[in-house]
């Protein structure tokens, strides 16, 4: 029986897995389809043209298709005369040429695989302009019903019956309103602004004829009849003021001396000079006009109020190119479909039925041995565990219970029973039981929940499923950084997979990137694919997942850099985190001139951060704590993944800024209280069964699986796109190697062994501490003191993690020189 159910669920998967595959539709079908519906409109559009010229005679033969001695003379025959009898006769008349367009357009974008839907509007508006044209022309057209169809026919008859003529055409009216309104969207604003700038051009023009008339009228046109021999005596009259000036007019002189004086306020509005003027008064008259219009206009540029004029250009600049799209560069991508993920279940949870009730009579019989009655009980059925849920009898105390723990495991003969005692914001107390027949939860049932595909999110990641079967998707942005913690072998490498690719499946890579840290340096390699989409790295470096722990140093402190200038970025924003930041810059409202720029996430994944303490030590815990304390603003989130994070691996201060915690089995209940701060991570199954908190209640989460043939295919299918030139480069680091050579430079504050330690490390070629307290019989913390200021001096090389340091010096003598020498230098 159990072979037979077997299949029947894997021919039911099979089925289900080919139903989405049967939905789609290829590239050469579309191209084929569209091909199709171009020939189409072309032959509708012939067909319409020469129903129009010879639609009489074709008339009769319509109804007789089938009778090959009838003879048509449409363009496109029988097939033609049938298609122009029912678009156009029967149906829309002349208006049956917007169809054409229809289908020609519908062809064109199915042959250049463009979304269909953008068509949805031009279909029912050109429907409705189809109408609207057929009613219309059946209206005024009555005689010629090929102009409007059957259908403006009878519809125009129809609106006559019960509006009269005058309410039909009110009603045409108003339909033609509503399609050059919502359609052609011309506002009556429109018609305002241009009766209003046409009235305004009018009056200008009229006050510009008014104004001309008047100042011909102000001169004395009789005195003027000039002659052409009469021409030199009146120029040498004009020039007389000029040459020699009146009192009066030298005042005048005086007052325009500001506005000759610079160039600029000429260059601004030049004035014609006056080639005639007929008395001396008019002259000064009309300078004075002229030097107040210019000393006006010149005020008028002066004041200016910058805050209104930055506003204005933002708005505008919306106005005219919408909000800035950082997704531009790479408009073309196209995120990765759900066919790339397997799908390993039905995406059902199979019950049984019998499975259930022995577990429940179980239950309440070993409680019933310690005598304690149970007033109900109600069993969840989860992927891989199945929460009972019970209400005791008034007056049993819940530690009774909770101290059964291992007599209901026992009685069950079931692996890693977990009691919550009681359960949050319940009045009940929860048993954990696992299932005989655990189902996997697969990553495309996750990515294709509705949980996760409608989450409003800045980074939302999908874990898994719940006991109650629902998709458990969190925010990262809001942790803000997330801390993975098991044994070696119970899934945390797949929860960084899952991790990583919930995000490649909702964020476009302008908004954001991954700093990859990989010490096993085969976990993250498959995504070295999609390096020039999403990750980041330093510059000049090769590989963007750093694999090297001496790499890791600079790339930890260049985020440091990177954090520290995104927050001088906020503060000349005036924003408080990188939301508000970003939401600013695409509004236009921060200059790019002025080093503004649209701010991506930054994810950093660290695995296994043990063995990088290990090597390294406190040169790494100092920039990962300030990233953990400070981070989060601007968008620079820490996911690390360790095996157990014990004190001399993860400090207080850094632990203390990871509220968000994922314990995947561990072997002990001091291991589970170290990742969790309480019991329970002990008890768990293994397989990817996880228990998340973020620092409230803890949840119980069965992680997605994606198996590494499925990750293969994503970057894949990312790296064969379009990408930027380069990856996301980081801030480079300038690291502290010069700054150890100056550590110690005073020659009188060295240590009374400096010498008889420096000719110790230089025989044995070995630079480390524990030889210096072996042979000095000295403490550890003077011994490191000297390796310092041997450091500073240069006689060794700098720290290397768990490596002997280097010798700089070969031999004694060598050393005996370098002593001489310093000392003729200082």
């Amino acid at each position: 029986m159990t072979k037979t159910t077997k299949k029947a669920t894997n021919s039911k998967n099979d089925a289900s897995s080919d139903l989405p595959k049967k939905r789609g539709i290829s590239r050469q079908q579309k191209v084929i389809f569209g091909t199709l519906l171009f020939l189409f409109s072309l032959a509708l559009l012939l067909s319409f043209i020469s129903f129009y010229i010879y639609g009489q005679a074709d008339q009769s033969a319509v109804h007789e298709l089938g009778n090959r001695s009838v003879q048509v003379r449409n363009w496109l025959g029988k097939f033609g005369a049938f298609l122009a009898n029912i678009f156009v006769y029967e149906g829309f008349g002349l208006a049956s040429f917007i169809f054409v367009r229809l289908f020609l357009l519908t062809g064109a974008y199915l042959i250049l695989d463009l979304s269909i839907k953008k068509l949805r509007s031009s279909w029912f508006w050109d429907s409705f302009l189809a109408i609207i044209l057929a009613v219309i022309f059946g209206f005024f057209a009555e005689k010629l019903p090929e102009l409007g169809g059957v259908i403006g026919y009878e519809m125009n008859h129809y609106l006559q019956d019960y509006f009269g003529k005058p309410g039909t055409l009110l009603i045409l009216i108003f339909g033609i309103i509503i399609f050059l309104i919502f359609r052609i969207q011309i506002s009556p604003d429109a018609f305002k602004n241009a009766f209003e700038k046409t009235k305004n051009k009018v009056a200008e023009d009229f006050e510009a004829l008014k104004k001309s008339k008047q100042e011909a009228q102000s001169y004395n046109l009789e005195e003027f009849a000039v002659d052409e021999e009469e021409l030199p005596e009146p120029k040498l009259i004009i020039q007389e003021p000029v040459i020699k000036p009146v009192s009066k007019f030298e005042i005048d002189k005086d007052n325009l001396k500001p506005t000759i004086s610079h160039a600029s306020e000429l260059k601004l509005d030049p004035k014609p000079v006056p080639t005639i003027v007929p008395i001396e008064e008019d002259i000064e008259l009309k300078l004075d006009t002229d030097d107040s219009e210019m000393q006006q206009e010149f005020v008028i540029e002066k004041v200016a109020e910058e805050e209104i004029i930055d506003e204005n250009v933002a708005s505008r600049l919306v106005a005219d190119f919408g909000l800035f799209d950082p997704t531009l560069d790479l408009s073309n991508y196209k995120f990765p479909s759900l066919e790339l993920l397997k799908e390993y279940s039905s995406g059902g949870i199979t019950i049984n039925q019998a499975e259930l009730e022995e577990n429940k009579n179980r239950i309440v019989e070993t409680l019933r041995n310690y005598k304690i009655e149970i007033a109900q009980i109600k069993a969840t059925v989860g992927p891989s565990v199945t929460l009972y849920e019970i209400v005791p009898e008034a007056g049993i105390r819940i530690s009774k219970i909770k101290s059964l723990e291992d007599d209901i495991a026992l009685s069950l003969s079931a692996l890693g029973i977990r009691i919550i005692a009681p359960i949050p914001g319940k009045g009940t107390i929860g048993i954990e039981v696992p299932n005989k027949n655990p189902t996997m939860v697969s990553m495309k049932s996750v990515i294709g929940s509705a949980r996760f595909q409608e989450a409003e999110m800045e980074l939302p990641i999908a874990l898994g499923k719940t006991i109650s079967n629902e998709t458990f998707v969190v925010d990262l942005a809001k942790m803000p950084h997330l801390l993975m913690a098991g044994a070696t072998g119970q899934g945390k490498s797949v929860g960084l997979n899952a991790v990583l690719t919930s995000l490649l499946y909702k964020k476009h890579p302008a908004e954001v990137k991954f700093v990859l840290v990989d010490p096993k340096k085969v976990e993250l390699t498959l995504f070295n694919k999609i390096e020039r989409h999403y990750l980041a790295k330093l510059p000049d470096t090769e590989d963007a997942i750093i694999t090297d722990n001496a790499k890791v140093i600079n790339t930890l402190n260049s985020l440091c850099v990177e954090m520290d200038n995104r927050y001088s970025l906020l503060k000349e924003a005036m924003v408080r985190n990188i939301k508000e930041y970003n939401d600013k810059f695409k509004a236009r409202k921060l200059n790019p001139e002025n080093g503004h720029r649209f701010l991506p996430y930054i994810v950093l994944v660290v695995d296994e951060f043990a063995d990088l303490i290990m090597t390294a030590g406190k040169e790494v815990e100092t920039p990962i704590a300030r990233l953990a304390q400070l981070a989060r603003a601007i968008g620079i989130h820490l996911i690390i993944a360790t095996q157990r994070p014990s004190v001399n691996v993860i400090t207080g201060i850094i632990k203390a800024n990871f509220p968000a915690r994922i314990a995947f089995r561990v072997t002990s209940k001091i291991d589970s209280r170290t990742i969790l701060d309480t019991q329970g991570a002990d008890q768990l199954i293994g397989r990817g069964d996880l228990l998340y908190t973020n620092g409230n209640d803890v949840v119980r989460v069965q992680c997605a699986f994606v198996d590494t043939p499925e990750v293969e295919k994503i970057t894949e299918f990312i790296g064969s796109q379009k990408a930027y030139p380069n990856a996301y480069e980081l801030p480079e680091f300038i690291g502290g190697d010069e700054i150890g050579t100056k550590l110690d430079m005073d020659i009188s504050e060295r240590d009374t062994l400096f010498r008889e330690a420096a000719e110790i490390i230089v025989t044995a070629q070995q630079g480390s501490a524990s030889l210096l307290q072996r042979k000095l019989k000295l403490g550890y913390n003077r011994a490191g003191r000297l390796i310092d200021q041997l450091e500073a001096a240069g006689i060794v090389g700098p720290f290397e993690g768990s490596k002997a340091r280097s010798v700089m010096i070969q031999d004694l003598s060598s050393l005996d020189d370098f002593f001489n020498n310093e000392q003729n230098t200082f």
